[in-house]
């Protein structure tokens, strides 16, 4: 059996144009392993502070995001520690930082 997922690279790309198409500000922090890397999204709500949500599946293999730093919306400060520590522990991971006041992203998968 075969794994029909897009490489990561093309996933990623896609979603950052639909928020450029939308105006949403959206940038990759960092660049991951082009074909199979996790995604990590900093989720940037301005004066609120920062969430970030790690990529996950759910029990029937769909796409899913668990929220880091107990949901919490953080300082950015925080939220980039978090980040650092990740990568130091998966250097094939993908950041990526959108800045929404209402926590916006275009990415599927519910939140777990």
């Amino acid at each position: 059996m075969s794994d029909a997922r897009l490489p990561t690279e093309i996933w990623v790309k896609a979603h950052i144009r639909r928020c450029l198409a939308e105006g949403v500000p959206a940038t990759v922090a960092r660049r991951g392993e082009r074909s199979g890397g996790i995604v990590l999204l900093k989720l940037n709500q301005l004066e609120k502070g920062c969430r970030v949500l790690n990529q996950s599946r759910d029990m029937d293999g769909r796409i899913a995001w668990l929220p880091a730093l107990k949901g919490e919306l953080v300082a950015e400060d925080a939220a980039d520690g978090y980040i650092a520590r990740s990568v130091q522990r998966d250097p094939d991971l993908w950041v990526i930082e959108i800045e929404h006041r209402d926590g916006w992203h275009p990415f599927e998968g519910k939140e777990l």
